[in-house]
């Protein structure tokens, strides 16, 4: 039994990977001569922060005004292509009868995300997350976590629940996100397979479960909690 759950967002509760990729894709080929090629976004890119992306695509540490400038613009461009795209712009296969369940159940749960303010503000306003979450409790990239795999993330975001990371599930779509969780101590890591073949999860360890829809989530593993939480 699991106290609370703690959600990445991108290409986990949000399947926007691919706009991602086509951002950064765009991006990449102005700050070098060719654009990221997919092993490249797997290791670079997912779960880290833009000045960690940016530092590699320019092989030094960037000086952080080319980091805002660079970033913001393609953060602009990347909700733009989300706002054009409405119909798929929507919360993963699942995600909002598993988060009513959670709600209703007074689970606790949060997002560790490395989106940037911005985006945030953005995912609260487009998708209504207030409706399930506290969002003064969202851990996202403010300039002093360091980004995924770093463990900092996730164990800021069980701090915030109140939980030790070994009380919490985390949900994740990148390598280096459930590395993250791992190194942070958390009891249980399931892996969705938002973009990745789920041959990418298979051989890594520290995942317990891998799932495409939030349904194959077995509730179960939160009935005692939530119990408790009812009678209390």
């Amino acid at each position: 039994m699991y106290k609370g759950i703690i959600f990445d967002f991108n290409g986990t509760l949000f399947f926007d990977s691919e706009k991602h990729l086509e951002a950064w894709r765009e991006f990449s080929k102005r700050v070098r001569s060719h654009a990221f090629t997919d092993e490249e976004m797997r290791e670079y890119m997912f779960g880290r922060t833009n000045e960690d992306i940016l530092a590699y695509l320019l092989g030094r540490k960037p000086e952080q005004e080319l980091v805002e400038q660079l970033g913001k613009e393609k953060e602009a461009v990347y909700r733009e292509m989300c706002r054009k795209d409405y119909k798929n712009t929507v919360l993963a296969p699942g995600a909002v009868q598993f988060l009513d369940y959670l709600k209703e159940n007074k689970i606790p749960m949060t997002i560790a995300t490395m989106s940037e303010k911005d985006n945030v503000d953005f995912y609260i306003e487009e998708f209504k997350l207030e409706k399930w979450f506290d969002i003064k409790k969202i851990v996202y990239a403010d300039g002093t976590i360091p980004g995924k795999p770093e463990p900092d993330i996730y164990i800021k975001a069980a701090q915030i629940l109140n939980l030790n990371p070994q009380d919490c599930i985390v949900v994740e779509d990148a390598v280096s996100g459930i590395e993250s969780a791992r190194s942070a101590g958390v009891g249980k890591i399931i892996a969705i397979a938002s973009m990745e073949s789920e041959d990418v999860y298979k051989n890594i360890p520290a995942v317990s479960q891998i799932i495409k829809n939030f349904d194959e989530i077995d509730r179960n593993i939160f009935k005692q909690n939530a119990t408790c939480k009812i009678l209390n």
